[in-house]
């Protein structure tokens, strides 16, 4: 059953990592629902991210390639420092900055307090609708070649409020984008390649410590914890696509609708003693 459960849940990170619905408010939520009735926990759901990341880097990789290469090329003085794609890795270096520190200062508190469902329900509700209000707002003109320090660093900071469960990372990034006027498409773009050092850091930092734990600590072990994290790369892998090309033509209404009434829902579970809070 666990494996079942497991395959499930890594169904659900693939379904949701990119789309600005937070999936780790989802796999917290679901986890209520399976047989064990339990929260997956903040290990795993960042072990499984290590899955969708590594669809990043496949779908970007021309991209990261070529911002990896002109970084260091910048280092050397081969390539201008002003150069396009060596000031894209400083700043994403730059932005991952704020969600490693905060991370680790908060880290009892993410993997505790904030992971009560009362938190998940009101987190939707208030940042979706900041989403809309971002949407709606936003000038949709900037493209990443504007990008400089001062937008990478708000950028950042945005993407650190992903900690808490039902912001999610990529809301939280894209509305950044959204209010500096980027592009829709630009805004989604920055946002997954400025995820790929912080998700890998905090999920081979979850990794390396259920592997010394013996993965004693949450309620699956590393078989189903690898079977999941394998599904959400291949699911993950297809939504990236499907969302690029949504978000070319559409607005994020659908997803801000759907937060909302997500985190109502929520909160009539709770409020009609349907599933614990948890925490």
């Amino acid at each position: 059953m666990n494996f079942l459960e497991a395959a499930f849940l890594g169904l659900i990170q693939g379904l949701t990592e990119f789309l600005p619905i937070s999936s780790s408010a989802h796999l917290r939520i679901v986890g209520e629902f399976l047989p064990n009735a339990q929260d997956p926990g903040a290990a795993f759901t960042a072990i499984t991210q290590l899955g969708t990341e590594t669809a990043v880097i496949i779908y970007f990789w021309r991209d990261i390639v070529r911002i990896v290469g002109a970084w260091f090329g910048s280092l050397t003085g081969r390539i201008p420092r002003n150069d396009h794609d060596a000031r894209m890795g400083w700043l994403v270096i730059i932005g991952s900055l704020p969600i490693i520190v905060l991370g680790l200062l908060f880290q009892d508190q993410i993997e505790t307090v904030l992971r009560s469902l009362w938190i998940t329900a009101t987190t939707l509700i208030v940042f979706g609708i900041i989403l809309a209000i971002a949407d709606a707002l936003g000038r949709h003109v900037r493209t990443l070649d504007g990008l400089g320090t001062r937008h990478g660093i708000l950028y950042g900071f945005a993407q650190a409020l992903a900690l808490i469960p039902g912001v999610s990372r990529s809301g939280g990034t894209i509305t950044a984008g959204l209010f500096m006027g980027y592009t829709r498409e630009a805004a989604a773009r920055y946002s997954f390649l400025l995820a790929i050092p912080a998700v890998f850091g905090s999920g081979l930092f979850q990794l390396a410590k259920s592997l010394r734990d013996g993965f004693g600590t949450g309620p699956y072990g590393p078989a189903e914890t690898a079977l999941a994290t394998a599904i959400a790369f291949v699911v993950g892998f297809i939504i990236i696509g499907w969302f690029m090309r949504y978000i070319s033509s559409r607005s994020y209404r659908l997803f801000v609708w759907y937060r909302i009434g997500l985190g109502a829902l929520l909160y009539v579970l709770l409020g009609f003693g349907v599933i614990s809070a948890g925490h």
